[in-house]
């Protein structure tokens, strides 16, 4: 896929990405899908090769680097090989977790928690969705109440990506009645906290090897120190990181689409049928045509939209273009690749079969793509 995206550094670091996927991602992707886990060896082999916390500030173990061309190149790399609950579960802690982190935390609260991002020690989840509040972020039930010197959380969230592992969860919760944006704060809730509980690992269709889990909050006690940000700045909080959040996963979606082209095109090449390849006939020929065509499109767009975050100029709606568009095109392709495939598309032990049942969760999480066309057509349109 032609890109002038990255340069010669990126390159090289794609180098070192690579052979981690090679010898630590391939040879444990099905054992993490019978685990419903991917261990925590893991996690730390990926900080030692400097994969986890880049734009972490060298004063707390980090490279410092704020060009989001480098995670690009990890995303990419993962990609490739269709471990995308991997991919899921590095995104989350370094796109959004630790992102929150970066903009909001206190010199203290970098001390006690940076380091551990660049180790891969620490596993961090964002928990915003709740049982009767998903997209509409407004409806949240759980409240964080003055007491003493602290604070107390009640209330339950769910779809909480590395829910079951996560060292500290950033809680989105309501700290005051009015109908307005600044009845919402943000807090970190550390593993161990009394009154912190995680319920099941949830079942999910795909990205098995992903833990995504219930938490709960029964009177959990959080000191006044961690309280991420101002009180009442929940909502804004989380409107600026949102753009970044979206970008990831429609990054996750491009590659996912470019991986699934590659493994078809080349299926098709060599299967045979009526005595023929299946890449002679006109049919599957003229589609992967199309979508070959839609791919390096989309490929510019996204390119564009990584050059705009790095130099601060993403908006909101751009992020929701990118995320809208490359998970509805991640699905064309890979339905397109389990149909080229024929029965075989059908079985597990074919990537295409695995990135099938992963990249449906991709048009509902980070915002439903319904949510995204809202966000377009208000700037488009506006409202009335």
């Amino acid at each position: 896929m032609r890109s002038d995206l990255f340069e010669t550094g990126h390159e090289d670091y794609r180098q070192t990405v690579r052979e981690f996927v090679k010898r630590r991602v391939v040879p444990n992707m099905e054992r993490w899908d019978t685990d419903r886990l991917i261990d925590r060896d893991t996690w730390r082999a990926a900080g030692a090769q400097g994969l986890l916390g880049l734009s972490v500030p060298a004063e707390y173990g980090g490279a410092g680097e704020s060009d989001y061309r480098y995670r690009v190149v990890v995303q990419q790399e993962i990609a490739r090989v269709g471990a995308a609950a991997l991919q899921s579960g590095f995104t989350t802690n370094d796109d959004i977790a630790l992102s929150y982190l970066l903009r909001h935390a206190d010199d203290d609260q970098r001390g006690r928690w940076l380091p551990g991002f660049v180790s891969g020690e620490t596993i961090g989840a964002i928990a915003m969705s709740e049982p009767a509040a998903g997209s509409d972020l407004r409806g949240i039930e759980t409240t964080a109440v003055r007491d003493g010197g602290g604070w107390v959380l009640n209330g339950s969230k769910t779809f909480i990506t590395s829910g079951i592992l996560a060292d500290l969860v950033i809680v989105f919760a309501r700290t005051g009645q009015e109908a307005g944006t600044g009845a919402f704060s943000l807090f970190v809730v550390e593993d161990g906290t009394p009154g912190f509980t995680r319920g099941r690992q949830l079942d999910k269709v795909g990205l098995h090897a992903q833990d995504t889990a219930e938490l709960f909050f029964t009177d959990a006690r959080v000191p006044a120190a961690n309280l991420l940000g101002e009180v009442g700045e929940g909502l804004h909080a989380l409107m600026r990181s949102l753009p970044l959040e979206r970008l990831g996963i429609a990054l996750s979606a491009q590659f996912s689409a470019e991986a699934v082209l590659e493994w078809t095109v080349e299926y098709v090449r060599q299967r045979r049928a009526f005595g023929r390849r299946i890449g002679d006939f006109q049919a599957p020929a003229f589609k992967l045509a199309e979508l070959s065509t839609a791919v390096e499109v989309s490929r510019a767009f996204l390119d564009r939209c990584v050059r705009e975050y790095n130099a601060g100029t993403l908006t909101a709606t751009d992020a929701a273009k990118a995320k809208l568009w490359a998970t509805d095109l991640q699905h064309d392709v890979i339905d397109t690749g389990v149909q080229l495939h024929g029965g075989y598309g059908y079985m597990m032990e074919y990537p295409v079969a695995k990135a099938f049942i992963d990249a449906r969760v991709q048009r509902i999480y980070g915002g439903t793509n319904e949510i995204m066309k809202e966000i377009i057509q208000r700037e488009l349109i506006g409202r009335s």
